[in-house]
């Protein structure tokens, strides 16, 4: 899973890269800090796996990962050159969805880029520069596909999204059938991306998930009305959390009065708003964690390891991890019927630990 997180210049975009990655980006109190996009690479943090590494005796184990992408500050008129203008959105056109840093906090020694903290405001500049810069992206390719009569399935979706951004709607509010979301989702559209809002607010807040900020709660209720997911952060809080082990951490988190990290809380925003899912395989060479989407098939699930593996799939022999965990190992599941065959048209469940048996 790829994530670019973007948001006006100051409002703890890079702060929160640096927490969720511990990758060191430039954070410091002036526009346009970050100047090359920083990429890092997480590890997903997931508790299961090391049951069993225990039970298989694993040499090795392999978390699933997200790759975060943080770019230079948008700001108004980015479109048209202002700032650093929007040279850096090519580098996200290639995540799976969005994260929109939106400062929910007033604090006068940290500038604002507008001089006035307004999340509804911020989020509307925002959307407006990438509004811009896929309406270039749209009208160069109806240019093309416009003199080509054998792409009239794609003319007709690009012109429904090109009249929906000339409106300044995003792409994503038109109303699509199955066959033509595949073909927008092959233009790689800022604004046909899902979002997930993180409202950067005060210590204070992380308590009770903001319901005493008027701020976050604006953007709550924007979230839920154009579908978006939302997650409360302190990124000056996770900046401090990030300097620490892990015992440490969790230590910290008790003091604070809350149950988890931005990184723990932004995982599950993205899973549940993508509609991911993770299975598991097992054995003592590796234990590992597949990121899939619900809904998907065995065999499906087995192209995700190899493609060989989708294309000679026989069938999938499946536990599921709580009894893998209660009885203690494969064969003890076995002998009470708990290990099970499943066929091609078997929808893979989170926490399913499987072994796939195939021929090519």
């Amino acid at each position: 899973m790829k994530l670019g997180i973007v948001g006006l210049p100051n409002v703890g975009k890079s702060t929160l890269f640096n927490s969720l990655t511990k990758a060191g980006a430039k954070t410091a109190n002036y526009e346009f800090c970050t100047i090359d996009p920083n990429v890092g690479v997480v590890e997903v943090p997931d508790s299961r796996l090391a049951v069993l590494e225990k039970i298989y005796t694993a040499e090795k184990v392999v978390p699933a990962v997200i790759e975060f992408v943080d770019i230079a500050g948008l700001v108004r008129g980015a479109s048209k050159g202002e700032g650093l203008g929007n040279q850096f959105l090519s580098h996200i056109r290639e995540v799976d969805a969005i994260v929109h840093v939106v400062r929910c906090f007033e604090d006068t020694n940290i500038r604002h880029v507008e001089n006035s903290v307004d999340p509804l405001r911020d989020i509307d500049i925002i959307d407006l520069e990438l509004i811009l810069s896929d309406l270039d992206v749209v009208t160069k390719r109806y240019a093309k596909v416009s003199k080509d009569k054998s792409l009239k399935a794609e003319l007709e979706v690009i012109t429904k999204i090109k009249n929906a951004l000339d409106e300044g709607l995003c792409a994503r509010t038109v109303e699509l059938t199955d066959d033509e979301h595949l073909i927008a989702k092959e233009l790689n559209l800022l604004t046909y991306k899902k979002v997930l809002f993180a409202a950067n607010a005060n210590e204070e807040d992380l308590q009770n998930e903001g319901e005493n900020n008027p701020h976050v709660q604006k953007v709550k209720e924007l979230a839920n009305e154009i579908g978006a997911g939302v997650f409360v952060i302190c990124a000056e809080i996770e900046a401090e959390m990030a300097e620490l082990d892990a015992e440490d951490m969790q230590s910290f988190l008790e003091d604070l009065g809350i149950s988890e990290s931005s990184l723990n809380k932004l995982i599950k925003a993205s899973y549940e708003l993508l509609g991911l899912i993770s299975y598991l395989t097992a054995g003592p060479k590796e234990v590992r964690a597949w990121t899939i989407t619900k809904g998907t098939k065995a065999p499906g699930a087995a192209g995700k390891i190899h493609t060989d593996f989708e294309r000679g799939f026989i069938r999938a022999e499946i536990v599921s991890f709580e009894d893998l965990d209660n009885y203690g190992n494969y064969n003890a599941c076995k002998e009470k019927g708990l290990v099970r065959s499943e066929g091609k048209e078997y929808v893979v469940k989170d926490s399913d630990v499987i072994l796939f048996r195939f021929n090519v």
